[in-house]
């Protein structure tokens, strides 16, 4: 792979180049090559199994203040050549925009760290067969309640990034990632229910082990079985962890750059206000060894960086790119292409502590529907979960949904839990939230 990263560098180089001898005043391109296989099985057979081998170059060139983009998958030199040609034909038909152009020079990740992103495997299809028909057996064996299956899939990819722009930056690194998950349906007295677990790593022999997940995807189903309704009321929330790093997923969209430059946000002008209780930090680390979201540089060659996004409740950081950065008169923070491994600081309950903490109310594990509204912060979503009393759970509860306003729930926040969930972007433990509008019977 190692070749196959300087072999992408030397492409990128030449369509610079040639961008460049074509009258660019600056360019930028990116090239990707990944090999993949993807099998997915349902009542142990085997359904699908493909293989990737895809490859892809953009580029954008400027004139001036005029932008210009095109892309392809073939990678002959004609088809390279006629791709610049593209890009230098559209940025003269495209309208000046003072804020277009590429991130400054002094930003740019010219040293940066090797962080262990990549773990090659053989793609080895047997193997992949095994791990899902492992997991489903798994399932199935677990409760005859456990009924049917909604099949297991196992994904592997490793492949090269390269970036690079005629600030003279020509850098990319090679990354893998592996992923099993299993989904099963369980039926109990005319109810259904369906659940799922997943494992996801850089490395796949730390992935569980699909006896694991076929496990846990059956003992979730069948808590999932006999659910209820509950009768409108205005609780208190405990979003689970495994949902409620959306929660911050919603927080990042609005003090993103592109939604606060078109003043879409909810929390517009908020940059050093409190917008969660004084508690409350959240901390970015891109430079985790082997982490999901673990990046040396963003989208543009900027170099990414530890920051505190949120101390004692306070913005401290808008994430921009270098486009919405000019647009608001900063400058980028490294986030083009989305956020580097957040952090979230629990407040050092255990999970059973949560639910006492909850009291009487709503344990959220699935979330359905889009009624979020960056702009005003309305929110309101389909879930299911688990009717709580007194720190017990009850029973399993299901067709309600939450409602509340973006703003007031984050500020409303009362604990987060100290298990994390690791699977993603952002590490979260369970959040509880003070009080939200639930609407059911």
């Amino acid at each position: 792979m190692q070749q196959q990263l300087s072999e992408i560098q030397n492409i990128v180089e030449d369509v610079l180049t040639l961008a460049k001898q074509k009258g660019a005043t600056q360019a930028e391109a990116s090239m990707s090559k990944v090999q993949g296989i993807a099998v997915s099985s349902r009542l142990k057979e085997v359904e699908t199994v493909e293989f990737t081998n895809d490859g892809g170059l953009g580029i954008t060139v400027y004139h001036g203040k005029k932008k210009g983009s095109a892309s392809t998958a073939d990678l002959s030199p004609a088809a390279l050549k006629l791709t610049v040609e593209k890009a230098i034909e559209i940025a003269k038909y495209t309208s000046e925009d003072d804020c277009s152009g590429l991130a400054d020079k002094s930003l740019m990740a010219y040293d940066y760290p090797d962080l262990a992103l990549y773990h090659p495997i053989e793609l080895d299809t047997e193997l992949a067969i095994k791990q899902v028909i492992a997991a489903e057996t798994s399932a199935l064996n677990v409760d005859p309640r456990i009924s049917n299956s909604d099949g297991a899939s196992y994904n592997a990819n490793i492949g090269t990034k390269v970036y690079g722009n005629s600030h003279g930056f020509n850098a990319g690194y090679n990354s893998s990632r592996y992923s099993l998950s299993c989904v099963v349906i369980g039926e109990q007295d005319g109810d259904m229910q369906r659940d799922y677990a997943y494992s996801v790593n850089r490395n796949a022999t730390l992935l569980d082990s699909p006896e694991q997940i076929g496990r846990d995807a059956a003992q979730f189903t069948l808590d999932r079985l006999g659910a209820q309704k509950v009768k409108t009321c205005k609780v208190p929330v405990l979003f689970h962890r495994e949902v409620a790093s959306g929660l911050f997923g919603h927080f990042i969209n609005a003090i993103s750059g592109g939604s606060l430059y078109r003043q879409s946000s909810f929390l517009l002008d908020h940059l050093g206000k409190q917008v969660l209780p004084n508690w409350f930090d959240i901390s970015e680390r891109p430079h985790i060894l082997s982490g999901l979201a673990s990046s040396p540089f963003d989208h543009e060659g900027v170099i990414t960086q530890d920051r505190e996004i949120v101390t004692d409740g306070i913005l401290n950081q808008y994430l921009l790119t270098s486009y919405s950065a000019r647009k608001l008169k900063m400058q980028t923070t490294g986030h083009a292409g989305g956020i580097h491994n957040w952090f979230i600081k629990n407040t050092g309950e255990s999970d059973q502590a949560m639910l006492q903490k909850l009291g009487t109310g709503l344990l959220v594990t699935e979330l359905m529907g889009q009624g979020v509204n960056i702009v005003t912060g309305d929110y309101s979503r389909g879930a299911a979960g688990f009717w709580v009393e007194n720190g017990e759970i009850q029973y399993p509860v299901h067709e309600i949904t939450i409602a509340g306003n973006l703003k007031d729930m984050l500020k409303n926040i009362v604990a987060i839990g100290a298990v994390p969930e690791t699977r993603g972007s952002v590490q979260t433990g369970s959040v509880l939230i003070e009080s939200m509008q639930v609407a059911g019977d």
